[in-house]
C-alpha cells in the first residue's frame, strides 16, 4: 500500500529491434502523445527520463534499437473522475467496505498519462455514491504493476477510519516479492524513502525521507538466482517495498527501475510484486477481517520455472 502523495505514472517501453536511430524527446512524444515534445524535454532535463537504466537529461539522446526506456512523470492538476463501467474483482463487500483484488496492469486513480480507464473510474460506475466521498474511497493504492489486496471505503465513517487506521499503522500488509539473488535469513529494513536527489524517476533511502519500515522474510531460496519473500509493512512509502529489496541489493525481477540487468532477463511484463494478505479492524462494528489472495498466474509460472532449473 501506498500513501496518497502526488499523482505519479511511470512509463516502461522498449525500442524495437528494428528501430531507426531517434532523439529521444521525438521518440517520447510520438509513444506518449498526450504530452508534447516539449513537456517532454522539459521532464528529461529534470531527470525523469532513464535509458537502459541510466538517467538522460539530453532531449538529444540518440535511442538505440532494443534500449529500455523508463518514465515517471506527476501532474497534480489532469484528473478524470467520469464513471467508466468494468467489472470489479470484489472479494467482500458490505454497507461501509470493498476489498478488492487488483489485477497486475491496472492504474488505481486519474493522473499524468491515465485520465481515465482507472479503478477510480470504474468504482465510480459501480456505485454512484462513491462520489460523495474523497477519490471514490480510495485510502491506499498499489502501483499499476503491482496486483493484489486493496480496501476501499464506501461510507463517510469507514473512510475516517481507515485512513486513521492507516496513519496509525494498524492495518496488517503482506506482501509476495521475488528478488534477484539469494535472501537466506529474515531481516528488518529500518531506512527513510524519499526523492532521488538526481534522478526525479525514483524514490531512494535518504537521510532526510519519511520512515519507512519492511519486515523481509525468505520462503523459498532458488540456489544464488532468486529468492520467493514475504515482506510485512509498517509504513506505506511509494515504492517502499521496490526501494528496499534494491537497498539490499536484491531489487525484484521484472522492476527496470531500481534493478539492474539480472531483473530483466526473465519473462515477465512486470515487477514480481504482489499483495497477499490484508488484516484489519472493521471500520464499524470492530470486527478483525483477514483477506488472502493466493499468487496469481504470471508469478506462480516465474516461480515454477526457478524451481525446475534447481
Amino acid at each position: 500500500m501506498e500513501e496518497l502523495d502526488d499523482y505519479r505514472t511511470e512509463y516502461h517501453w522498449r525500442v524495437a529491434s528494428d528501430a531507426s536511430f531517434v532523439r529521444l524527446d521525438k521518440w517520447l512524444a510520438e509513444h506518449a502523445p498526450e504530452f508534447s515534445r516539449s513537456q517532454w524535454q522539459r521532464w528529461i532535463r529534470d531527470g525523469c527520463v532513464l535509458v537502459d537504466g541510466e538517467p538522460v537529461c539530453s532531449p538529444k539522446h540518440t535511442l538505440l534499437p532494443g534500449a529500455e526506456v523508463v518514465a515517471a512523470v506527476t501532474i497534480e492538476s489532469v484528473c478524470d473522475d467520469r464513471p467508466e463501467p468494468r467489472i470489479l474483482p470484489v472479494v467482500f463487500e458490505d454497507d461501509h467496505l470493498l476489498v478488492l483484488d487488483k489485477p497486475a496492469g491496472w492504474v488505481v486513480h486519474p493522473g499524468a498519462g491515465h485520465r481515465s480507464g482507472t479503478l477510480m473510474n470504474w468504482l465510480l460506475a459501480y456505485d454512484a455514491a462513491l462520489s460523495n466521498l474523497p477519490r471514490a474511497g480510495i485510502v491506499h493504492r498499489l502501483d499499476k504493476e503491482t496486483s493484489g489486496l486493496m480496501v476501499v471505503a464506501k461510507s463517510p465513517v469507514a473512510h475516517q477510519q481507515l485512513v486513521a487506521a492507516l496513519a496509525e499503522r494498524t492495518i496488517a500488509r503482506r506482501y509476495w516479492a521475488i528478488a534477484v539473488g539469494r535472501i537466506e535469513r529474515k531481516t528488518t529494513v529500518s531506512a527513510p524513502i524519499g526523492r532521488h536527489p538526481t534522478q526525479r524517476v525514483k524514490m531512494a533511502v535518504v537521510p532526510h525521507g519519511k520512515p519507512a519500515v519492511t519486515h523481509v522474510t525468505p520462503l523459498e531460496t532458488f540456489g544464488d538466482t532468486a529468492t520467493l519473500v514475504q515482506c510485512d509493512l509498517e509504513s506505506g512509502r511509494t515504492h517502499q517495498i521496490r526501494v528496499h529489496l534494491a537497498h539490499l541489493g536484491h531489487p525484484l525481477i521484472g522492476d527496470p527501475l531500481y534493478g539492474n540487468a539480472k531483473v530483466r532477463q526473465w519473462p515477465l511484463a512486470r515487477q514480481a510484486l504482489h499483495a497477499c494478505r490484508l488484516t484489519f479492524r472493521h471500520p464499524v462494528n470492530g470486527e478483525v477481517l483477514t483477506f488472502h489472495s493466493p499468487l496469481p498466474d504470471d508469478l506462480d509460472a516465474l516461480v515454477q520455472t526457478l524451481r525446475a532449473m534447481q
